[in-house]
């Protein structure tokens, strides 16, 4: 008989939903789920403080709940989120793989958005200067980033309250680099990882992140003419990547 593959799991990031991951799932070998962040075109729990380490709990919740060591893959936060439960929590992972692996570097700048975000009065007007930005022009806007538009519709409007109010409450958590809280945990994982590198991701850095990937002793590779959204940009290109990646795996 052959082996059961193990529950591929999807944590998108910042400004999106579950939807990120649709085109990718279908080309994905095995068994698959996509998480959607608390606040993320979903509602924020009662209570929900919305910081990195209120993230990095529910999705450790999450995890628990399925019972059974799962192939985790992040993209943006939800990349910051898997790097965090693989230094922690391996014993809930058969793998790992995530992309911006730069931004658990030390060295590490927040890009602009994120400083604005992390910055009192003015994450708040920047978010009140999105609500009722048109759909046409939000379209435009990821477009000029290398999302396909028919695409852009699964990243939420900036001008979403609920989301707004937990990017804020993330990025101010993340102050002023994540390394400054979480960096004591980089040390090789338990369980096998895989670090992603999109050629034309303007919010990665392939040096700065080869360095975190052999901080955790990581395999890597490389999303060759794609950027940050590469999962709907070329999602053919990523599932080969991580089906490769599951394959090789031993079981």
């Amino acid at each position: 008989m052959g082996t059961v593959a193990a529950m591929i799991v999807l944590v998108h990031g910042v400004p999106e939903s579950a939807a990120l991951w649709e085109k990718l799932r279908e080309r994905l070998d095995g068994p698959t789920t996509a998480l959607g962040l608390p606040g993320f075109a979903c509602p924020r729990p009662d209570g929900f403080g919305a910081t990195k380490d209120d993230y990095a709990a529910w999705l450790v919740d999450e995890l628990e709940a399925i019972g059974e060591p799962v192939d985790l893959v992040g993209h943006d936060w939800g990349a910051a989120l898997t790097y965090r439960v693989a230094t922690t929590r391996g014993d809930l992972l058969r793998s790992w793989s995530a992309d911006v692996a730069n931004v658990m570097h030390p060295g590490y700048t927040w890009h602009d958005f994120a400083q604005i975000w992390q910055t009192e009065g003015a994450g708040e007007e920047f978010f009140a200067s999105q609500v009722g930005v048109s759909a046409e022009d939000l379209a435009a806007g990821y477009e000029a980033m290398g999302v396909p538009a028919a695409d852009a519709g699964v990243l939420v409007p900036l001008g979403d309250p609920v989301m707004a109010s937990c990017i804020m409450d993330l990025y101010r958590s993340a102050t002023p680099r994540i390394f400054d809280s979480w960096g004591d945990a980089l040390t090789p994982t338990s369980a096998p990882g895989l670090v992603l590198h999109a050629t034309e991701d303007s919010f990665g850095d392939e040096v700065l992140s080869a360095e975190v990937a052999a901080m955790l002793g990581a395999r890597q590779a490389t999303l060759s003419g794609v950027g940050h959204w590469w999962a709907l940009q070329d999602p053919g290109q990523a599932a080969a990547v991580l089906n490769g990646f599951h394959a090789s795996l031993s079981r």
